[in-house]
């Protein structure tokens, strides 16, 4: 495996945690650990989707990034 290969793969394993641990009842979709692991594990699928050049997943994992961003930015303001 390349090193674009294990960018992507451990991007899309956080996603993929985050989503089981949410099935599974560890983790709200609210939780700051949930929104971090989907932020993180979509930038780097997204950061291998641009190296390998793939418009449809840089457009789908820069739109994920971009909404747990958001998540994110309101978890901070209803933390304060």
């Amino acid at each position: 495996m390349t090193t674009v290969d294990w960018i992507g793969f451990l991007g899309v394993f956080q996603i993929l945690l985050a989503y089981f641990l949410n099935v599974i009842g560890e983790v709200s979709n609210k939780d700051l650990p949930y929104i971090l692991l989907n932020l993180i594990g979509a930038a780097m699928a997204c950061l291998a989707s641009i190296l390998l050049n793939y418009w449809p997943f840089i457009i789908l994992e820069a739109v994920w990034a971009l909404v747990s961003l958001y998540s994110l930015l309101t978890f901070r303001k209803n933390s304060a």
